[in-house]
């Protein structure tokens, strides 16, 4: 009998899960409360429970060739960053491609997924749903947990004295979806995530006046990188990766932030982040709008007066009349047992992120649960293909890592009412690297010098995109190598749109190239 595996939501990560047990044999369902796929990026004008709340001009932060599941390019004349609706429309394409709806049941809601009495033996899971206000259980052999974690908004009232005099009205960044609420009034956005700075720009066009107020600062990167070039293609590269790791520390943050400051110098504009580490918002308008005067960064809150804010460091009060709280998101399973999934301030304790540390059979895993520096879409799709292989007792590094190596992932954070962001941003490219490695997916660069040198280069010096994943290893895709050589092609179709494209690639020449390559081989072997 082939394996059941139960899969909790049909957004990105529910949908790339559901096609990776397909690829492996295994037989999925995927419980979708909802009445359709796309999770996140499904926009609906009224906000509903337990879902994730958009608003209607969310762009997605990383490019269609960095964000596109490995062995499914987008269609080249998709823009380079995405609207909401095209990110979509990709999703149900995805869907389609697969056969992944045939395996959705819609409009079923998870209750609860519990261990069975023998699961230190069969590693099953009772899961019981609810569809029609009908409850029904089933027994399932695995569980993925796909159901994301931007649905439980964060907003510690206590961490802000006077909050409760304040006359004005206040609400939490998921209740926004149109700037008109904001006409004509003086606005106050506490935090500095990317929706609370999409919403500070956006109601600066209506609004008297906008203040941003930040305790910790933040690096702001603009989706236009150097040259026009989108950010990530520049930025998670393999060279640039290398270089960034083999420095000391305090180099490779230099570096960091030398190349976050050519494009402005943060410190004049308030925005110096004040840890060392590199939490960037990505946000195309707020330099300009900053100086233009439209909106004004303040340090954190002290207290709030009836129509006032009093901002640390500073006596004077700003009458304020309206407040969004861009105080993030909590982590919640609320179908799970607290025993099975350890969540304490925003932190669940997981084996790379993926599987609970202390269960005694490796079958529940939670996909998506972490904030890389990059595109989220292919690092679910690796957690996916990495954990099918381990469900199905694949070769996949796991004769149980799980139980040897309980690995503490996220941070502790010292104090809830500092806290902004729940999961550590990790390096992408590098535990991108680490699962493929784990499945044997990862692309060997000297192995393909010898014999694909164009590749090899365009692998290494060219943006890491997710179909590096596809060349070799179990699920590798024969349209891999085309896919990486014709990136470039699908990035400037769109925008090239006046004069022919030729099929230019921004690489320096071969002969560049084979230079750099001999000086790095002598430093390596020098050292």
């Amino acid at each position: 009998a082939r394996m059941r595996v139960a899969v909790v939501g049909a957004g990105i990560s529910g949908l790339t899960a559901t096609k990776c047990c397909l690829d492996e044999g295994l037989e999925p369902t995927c419980f979708e409360q909802s009445q359709d796929i796309g999770g996140l990026w499904r926009y609906t004008e009224h906000i509903e429970a337990s879902r994730p709340s958009l608003y209607p001009s969310v762009i997605s932060n990383t490019s269609k060739e960095m964000s596109a599941f490995s062995d499914f390019p987008y269609p080249e004349d998709f823009p380079v960053f995405l609207p909401n609706a095209r990110l979509l429309d990709y999703l149900r394409r995805y869907a389609k491609q697969f056969g992944i709806r045939e395996h959705i049941k819609f409009g079923t809601t998870v209750v609860s997924v519990r261990k069975r009495p023998d699961f230190a033996i069969t590693g099953q899971w009772d899961v019981v749903t609810e569809a029609d206000g009908k409850q029904t259980s089933h027994i399932f052999d695995a569980v993925l947990v796909c159901s994301g974690n931007l649905y439980e908004p964060s907003l510690p009232l206590h961490c802000f004295p006077g909050i409760e005099k304040f006359q004005g009205q206040y609400f939490h960044s998921r209740q926004y979806k149109h700037p008109n609420v904001f006409q004509g009034k003086r606005v106050l956005v506490v935090g500095m995530g990317n929706s609370g700075v999409d919403i500070a720009v956006e109601a600066s066009r209506v609004a008297a006046k906008v203040t941003v107020s930040t305790s910790r600062g933040a690096w702001v990167l603009s989706r236009v990188f150097n040259h026009g070039y989108p950010w990530d293609m520049v930025f998670n590269t393999r060279l640039m990766n290398l270089i960034r790791n083999s420095l000391p520390g305090p180099l490779s943050r230099g570096l960091v932030n030398y190349m976050v400051n050519q494009h402005f110098n943060h410190e004049n504009y308030g925005l110096q982040p004040e840890k060392r580490y590199f939490l960037p918002v990505l946000n195309d308008d707020l330099p300009s709008y900053i100086l233009t005067g439209r909106i004004t960064i303040k340090p954190g809150v002290k207290e709030f007066k009836e129509n006032s804010v009093v901002f640390h460091n500073s006596p004077e009060e700003e009458p304020i009349d309206i407040i969004v709280f861009s105080t993030g998101y909590d982590v919640s399973f609320p179908f799970l047992e607290e025993a099975d999934v350890k969540v304490e301030n925003k932190h669940a304790s997981l084996y790379k992120y993926v599987f609970p540390t202390h269960l005694q059979r490796p079958t529940l895993a939670v996909l998506g649960l972490i904030k890389p520096l990059g595109a989220i879409m292919p690092v679910t799709e690796m957690q996916a293909r990495w954990v099918t292989r381990i469900f199905k007792g694949r070769r996949a590094n796991v004769s149980s890592p799980v139980y040897q190596n309980p690995v503490q992932t996220g941070h502790v954070l010292s104090s809830l009412c500092t806290k902004r962001d729940f999961f550590l941003k990790t390096d992408w490219l590098g535990y991108m690297d680490k699962l493929a490695s784990f499945i044997g997916a990862k692309p060997s660069v000297p192995g393909l010098l010898c014999r694909d040198p164009w590749l090899a280069l365009t692998i290494f010096f060219g943006p890491c995109t997710p179909y590096q994943y596809r060349l070799v290893g179990p699920g590798c895709w024969e349209g891999a190598r085309r896919a990486i050589l014709t990136q470039w092609d699908r990035t400037l179709k769109p925008t090239r749109t006046r004069v022919p494209a030729d099929s230019s690639s921004p690489f320096p020449s071969l002969l560049t190239v084979m230079g750099f390559l001999l000086l790095l081989a002598a430093i390596v072997f020098t050292f």
